[in-house]
């Protein structure tokens, strides 16, 4: 008798986790994306505008983008694998 996991009532919570989790890491990450792009993008407008000056103001502010973005894509990428039942850093499937 073989034990199939994705049959019957685990293969359907299977297939709607995974949908979910795919759509809600795509969702987070492009918000993050679009975060991190706008941060830096303000933060390099204050370096070119104010020079010296607002450099470490501009810098904190791009770098800040930076980390919000890599954040959120990591979220991301946890909630996909939750999703498809992965465990883990690890990516195996539970």
């Amino acid at each position: 008798m073989t034990n199939n996991q994705d049959s019957g009532v685990t293969g359907a919570a299977k297939f709607v986790t995974s949908t979910l989790g795919n759509t809600v890491g795509g969702l987070g990450r492009t918000v993050g994306g679009v975060t991190g792009a706008a941060t830096r993008g303000i933060g390099d407008t204050i370096t070119g505008a104010t020079g010296s000056a607002g450099k470490p103001i501009g810098d904190a502010l791009a770098n800040a983008g930076t980390g919000i973005e890599n954040g959120t894509k990591d979220v991301a990428k946890g909630v996909e694998n939750a999703g498809e039942w992965k465990s883990g850093g690890t990516g195996r499937r539970l």
